[in-house]
């Protein structure tokens, strides 16, 4: 397997890579490197706006959970430094559950979590209020 054409990044991410690399089949490592290398290339050369992760469809089809969760976990490292973090899981009632990369701290801190949950909650509901107003105006709702 080819070593990853990344930029040049933090010794935790080398770390957090040479870990997944060792412990993941090759094809699942070649599809993370996939998904985080735009990422990586747009944090280091400190790019706004959107980034895509070029997969196809079928592809992105194809992931697995355990890739994509892996996948936040190294775009957590990059951002962070820190190889430490963890990805929750948050029940939103009515709602599914939302994944969550956060430090070990919040992770274990019940009233952070609702915190969070709270958040989120908040966010969807704001989210369903905007769409009520650009369809009441005749405007997209799919953004």
């Amino acid at each position: 397997m080819n070593e990853p054409n990344l930029p040049p990044q933090s010794e935790a991410l080398d770390i957090h890579l040479g870990l997944l690399r060792m412990s993941m089949t090759s094809e699942e490592y070649e599809l993370l490197l996939g998904m985080v290398e735009p990422v990586l290339r747009a944090l280091d050369s400190e790019e706004s706006g959107p980034v895509s992760q070029d997969l196809d469809d079928e592809v992105a089809d194809a992931v697995s959970q355990t890739v994509r969760d892996e996948a936040a976990l190294v775009i957590a490292t990059a951002v962070t430094g820190r190889v430490d973090n963890e990805l929750i899981q948050i029940e939103i009632e009515g709602g599914e559950p939302v994944r969550v990369v956060t430090d070990p701290d919040t992770a274990a801190d019940p009233e952070r979590r609702k915190d969070i949950a709270d958040c989120i909650r908040a966010r969807y509901q704001e989210d369903e209020q905007l769409r009520g107003i650009a369809e009441a105006s005749g405007l997209p709702t799919d953004l």
